[in-house]
């Protein structure tokens, strides 16, 4: 059910496969995106599972409504029954709060600072790249007093730049706003790499703490991926900084 889960100096970063889930194909079977055609009850399903697995609640899960932008939301809390805006990044000052991203091929990219106790996600697919949104993020990071130099980064799995084939004026664009994400497929065609793009715009935001996930999700069969299949679920990456103790004692994991 989670494909990675890791910890560093408080901040938890965890990441889903496809397994584990009770969604019918072609969604199987832990679809967690809710805007794919599946089951809403699968997918809340699905969401609660995880979110027992992570030791969170279902309901302090902060989601975003995804539309390859470059808005980031602040929050201090689940949305609850309101609307859910669209947005491609989120931040909180809020500890024990879990940020999450939706990713079927695209960039999950997890941020936390946990001397500041700000944490943030991105939605980083080619558009978002290309439109600043991890920049924005940080900056937003910021905003609630976070330091580049402390962020941790985490990406998730995503399509990689052997796999990832576009056409060669579209790899020409991307590169004018980020040269590293160039790139050649396995089979020689042009390519775009948009984890060393939100690499490079990582660093050049100051965030040195930057850890890249190996799957590709084109390669791998336990991952969910647009590309190789259309019609499928989406995975989904978390990140949140541990509460601290409340009057009933038991912090967050």
């Amino acid at each position: 059910m989670i494909g990675q889960r890791n910890e560093t100096s408080g901040a938890h970063f965890a990441f889903t496969d496809r397994w584990g889930g009770v969604s019918a194909a072609p969604y199987d079977r832990l679809n967690l995106g809710g805007a794919v055609g599946d089951d809403p009850a699968a997918v809340l399903a699905n969401r609660a599972r995880v979110a027992d697995s992570l030791g969170l609640e279902a309901d302090r899960v902060v989601w975003m409504r995804q539309v390859h932008g470059r808005d980031v939301a602040v929050v201090a809390g689940p949305w609850g029954d309101g609307e859910i805006p669209e947005a491609d990044g989120v931040v909180t000052a809020r500890r024990g709060l879990a940020l999450a991203v939706l990713t079927a091929d695209c960039t999950p990219v997890l941020l936390a600072d946990p001397v500041a106790g700000v944490t943030g996600a991105a939605h980083a697919g080619r558009p978002g790249l290309v439109a600043g949104v991890v920049p924005a993020t940080v900056e937003a990071m910021v905003g609630l007093g976070a330091d580049p130099a402390r962020i941790i980064a985490r990406t998730g799995p995503s399509v990689c730049g052997r796999c990832y084939e576009v056409p060669a004026e579209m790899r020409a664009a991307v590169a004018e706003v980020a040269p590293e994400a160039w790139a050649t497929t396995s089979w020689g065609t042009a390519a775009v790499d948009v984890a060393a793009g939100v690499r490079a715009q990582l660093a050049a935001c100051g965030v040195g703490a930057v850890e890249l996930s190996e799957v590709c999700t084109m390669e791998s069969s336990d991952h969910f991926s647009y590309r190789r299949e259309r019609e499928t679920g989406r995975l989904a990456s978390y990140v949140w900084l541990a509460a601290p103790p409340d009057e009933g004692g038991e912090a967050v994991r």
